[in-house]
């Protein structure tokens, strides 16, 4: 990935939801809400304290993670949606 995030951001692929309600009944794509997990694929070095120093970010790529509904913004990097987001806006790493 020729892609690398600046101070506390960090770049998310988000993972595909589930197609397919407990009961098996097919949601169809139009009605389907964007998930609100998915992998962070590269993090940005941290944010500067007041005092000029830096604060090492809690994730770190591969990380499988939980973000807002409307965190995030969208952009499209080698042909693949990502989203791109401060690490204030992911809500807590799963696993």
């Amino acid at each position: 990935m020729n892609f690398r995030p600046l101070h506390d951001r960090v770049l998310v692929r988000r993972v595909e939801a589930e197609a397919k309600t407990a009961g098996g009944i097919i949601i169809p794509d139009t009605a389907q809400e964007k998930p609100q997990e998915g992998e962070v694929v590269a993090a940005g070095s941290g944010a500067k304290n007041e005092k000029g120093e830096i604060t090492p970010l809690d994730v770190k790529a591969g990380d499988r993670i939980l973000f807002g509904k409307w965190s995030g913004t969208e952009v499209k990097v080698n042909g693949e949606d990502l989203l791109i987001m401060k690490e204030s806006d992911i809500l807590g790493i799963i696993g």
